[in-house]
């Protein structure tokens, strides 16, 4: 019981720092300008350096929602409906949960590593025996960075998954080209953009403040900062997961 006790004022005193820090982030907009290098820095690690990868996750994406929704609908309903029905999931579901997991595992790893390497090594203790602010000149320019850029690479990504969905209609299924690009244009929605887009945002702050917090959080040397990445990830995917989840009845549930 005494070690429930414990491990349950642990975790609220965690999650008290926790919102601390992103409150700490939060004060430090204002400095967005003065930091503009810092931030830029890190929109090119998360975005450019991200492409291909999003790329290569993107066709395959559309390639197999393509597929997969032309075994459900055959024989029930013409696949020259695959326009519609592939793009309206890609956009509303795959594009911005694939992208924010492979975010996860890719950027909000690394970030938990980095920081707690520098945790370990004491770089950080010696940040603040110089009063430079942690917050400031590290969490900061990382979760305005990933926060901004995840949207962009939704974006990209399920247009990239469209491409191979349309590809895979027309070379494989024998969808012609005006049917697939009819029913893409006849279901897609502006709601259907900005639920994407809202989901990425709320993703990309997940992703960014639980890989920071992790990494500042970090203790035990070259082990601590292996356990402070895999629980960084672990963490990361159950809470988009979880949002995805939320977002989607908040969103979209009452239609």
């Amino acid at each position: 019981m005494n070690r429930f006790i414990e491990k349950m004022l642990s975790f609220f005193d965690s999650l008290g720092e926790y919102y601390k820090m992103c409150f700490g982030v939060f004060l430090n907009l204002r400095r967005v300008f003065l930091d503009r290098k810092l931030i830029l820095d890190q929109m090119v690690h998360v975005g450019v350096n991200s492409l291909v990868l999003m790329s290569i996750i993107g066709i395959f994406t559309g390639a197999v929602s393509c597929f997969q929704a032309a075994y459900q609908i055959k024989g029930l309903i013409p696949l020259s409906y695959l326009g519609s029905a592939t793009s309206k999931a890609i956009i509303v579901e795959l594009g911005p949960v694939l992208a924010a997991l492979v975010l996860a595992g890719r950027i909000g790893a690394s970030i938990s590593a980095e920081l707690g390497t520098m945790k370990v090594t004491e770089q950080i203790d010696a940040l603040e025996a110089m009063a430079i602010s942690p917050v400031r000149y590290l969490a900061a320019p990382r979760m305005i960075a990933v926060t901004l850029m995840l949207p962009v690479l939704v974006i990209y990504a399920s247009a990239i998954a469209i491409l191979g969905s349309y590809l895979v209609a027309t070379l494989f299924l024998d969808v012609s080209s005006a049917a697939f690009m009819n029913g893409f244009r006849g279901e897609l929605e502006y709601k259907d953009i900005y639920t994407s887009i809202i989901k990425s945002l709320f993703f990309g702050v997940t992703i960014s403040s639980i890989g920071v917090f992790i990494g500042f959080q970090t203790q035990g040397g070259a082990e601590g900062v292996g356990n402070t990445t895999i629980r960084s990830f672990v963490i990361c995917a159950a809470m988009i997961l979880i949002m995805d989840y939320v977002l989607w009845n908040f969103l979209l549930g009452a239609g």
